[in-house]
């Protein structure tokens, strides 16, 4: 299993994973418009996205989005797409992707990685807390639906 730096020469290969990913969370499958988000995602360097490779065959992928934080006045990295092939899921492949991710953002002198997931995803509360990722219970994080 090979995890790397994907970039816009992936684009459609990638695609079809990220519009999986998007059918994963209720989403109607469009793979135009997800090729289309992911081109200008690398076309402005809007983000980072690591893929697992099995055999010349793109299994997984993990995307990465830059914020900072004001408080430490640090990078931080939004972490906020993992996903691995249904077939190819339990072989330790999420967790090299998030391992890459935060050697990336470890790398890039950040302070922290954040993420979300749903409540009923516990598969992946489980690979983020084996991680030492904490659940955060100081802040309650809000959300406006513009469209």
């Amino acid at each position: 299993m090979e995890i790397f730096l994907a970039n816009i020469n992936h684009l459609e290969s990638v695609s079809v994973l990220f519009d999986r990913y998007r059918i994963f969370y209720n989403q109607v499958s469009n793979l135009e418009a997800a090729k289309e988000f992911l081109k200008e995602r690398f076309k402005n360097n809007d983000s980072v996205l690591f893929a697992a490779n099995d055999n010349g065959e793109l299994v997984g992928f993990t995307q990465l989005y830059p914020s900072f934080s004001s408080v430490s006045m640090k990078r931080v990295w939004i972490l906020n797409d993992l996903y691995v092939e249904e077939s190819y899921r339990r072989r330790g492949i999420a967790k090299l992707l998030i391992s890459v991710a935060e050697e990336y953002a470890k790398n890039s002198a950040a302070v922290r990685v954040i993420l979300s997931t749903q409540i009923s995803n516990i598969t992946a509360q489980k690979l983020y807390e084996a991680r030492n990722y904490i659940k955060n219970e100081e802040f309650y994080h809000y959300a406006l639906r513009l469209q």
